[in-house]
């Protein structure tokens, strides 16, 4: 039994022989949680396909760098509870010129990398393009808190950070009750209003603000606030948009046109970090599991994304041209459970 084994993978080895052999995975761009999972997920199931796996450290920068580590399966034991990304993670201008793309290939064939995956936001894919045209077989896998990539209903990060937004405006609520103020949370997104419609719908936001919705008409949320605390509300909860910004210049503003104490809390990159929930690591895993497999299949020049209750993938070109909207559906049942300027 053990030697039908032993030929079997033999056999497996050589018929990848000259295709995929060596996967190479990244980070790129901000850090979300979650995002260990999935690179744990590459490594064991790229080991368990007979493969090898080199990590390379902070993103593009780190390839360009030549900051390529081989991994082996107990390298990723005990990450998957852990926030942030083991390989570290940066920004890179250098990937966005030809000179850069051209030795990020260079590098991934010497140190005989046949398959790449790349875990990042929409920035990260357009590196990964490149480097598909230049031969490098590429697979991109969503990760960012932000939910702005429009090929996919989930991004690796965003449930963590909208459960880490949501928790900590639950806090700023009990205070301002207790003090009877106006709070102003800003949370992250970008300039993506995902962040900002869930927690203002799970928290219960008297105004929510979004980039792709606001009006920048401050009048309606001070004749909002004045008219609750006519009615005897005690608290007036904003969640405003990282896009949008701007949160502790309004908070001054509303409080001279309306006489109430009103305090900004920027909740910031605290959003980036932490456990990531049971739902970020499941998903990241089963993407990044889907990756390898891709890769084995042939493909590249793909983006792992999760549409409609399933997972798929999408020509990278393809996923990069998509236009995301904010779901009018979301956006009328937040407007419709606060207490908005049309009641």
């Amino acid at each position: 039994m053990a030697e039908n084994k032993t030929v079997d993978k033999e056999k497996y080895l050589d018929e990848i022989e000259d295709s995929i052999r060596t996967i190479g995975v990244l980070t790129s761009g901000g850090d979300a949680p979650g995002m260990n999972a999935a690179i744990r997920a590459v490594v064991r199931r790229a080991l368990a396909k007979g493969l090898k796996v080199r990590g390379i450290r902070r993103g593009y920068h780190g390839l360009l760098k030549e900051e390529i580590i081989d991994m082996s399966a107990r390298d990723v034991s005990d990450i998957i509870e852990r926030g942030g990304t083991v390989l570290q993670t940066a920004r890179c201008k250098t990937m966005r010129t030809e000179e850069g793309q051209q030795k990020a290939a260079a590098i991934c064939k010497k140190y005989g990398i046949d398959g790449l995956v790349v875990i990042g936001g929409d920035g990260s894919f357009a590196g990964a393009q490149k480097l598909a045209n230049l031969g490098v077989n590429t697979i991109g896998i969503p990760g960012t808190i932000d939910l702005d990539i429009a090929c996919t209903d989930y991004t690796i990060g965003f449930d963590t950070a909208v459960n880490t937004a949501m928790e900590a405006i639950d806090k700023v609520r009990d205070t301002s009750t207790s003090h009877e103020r106006c709070s102003i949370i800003e949370v992250m997104g970008r300039n993506a209003g995902y962040i900002a419609l869930w927690c203002g719908i799970a928290n219960g936001a008297e105004d929510i603000l979004l980039p792709e919705k606001y009006d920048y008409d401050e009048q309606k949320i001070i004749n909002n606030i004045i008219e609750n605390r006519r009615k005897g509300k005690k608290h007036h909860i904003i969640v405003n948009a990282e896009g949008i910004g701007h949160s502790t210049s309004m908070a001054r503003r509303i409080e001279a046109a309306t006489g109430i104490e009103t305090r900004a809390t920027i909740l910031g990159h605290m959003q980036r970090g932490g456990s990531p929930t049971c739902k970020d690591r499941v998903y990241a895993s089963i993407m990044g599991a889907y990756a390898v497999d891709l890769l084995l299949e042939g493909k590249t020049d793909r983006v792992v994304a999760y549409k409609n209750g399933e997972y798929v993938d999408y020509d990278i070109d393809e996923a990069l041209s998509m236009t995301k909207t904010l779901p009018e559906y979301q956006w009328e049942i937040a407007r419709a459970l606060s207490y908005n300027y049309t009641k």
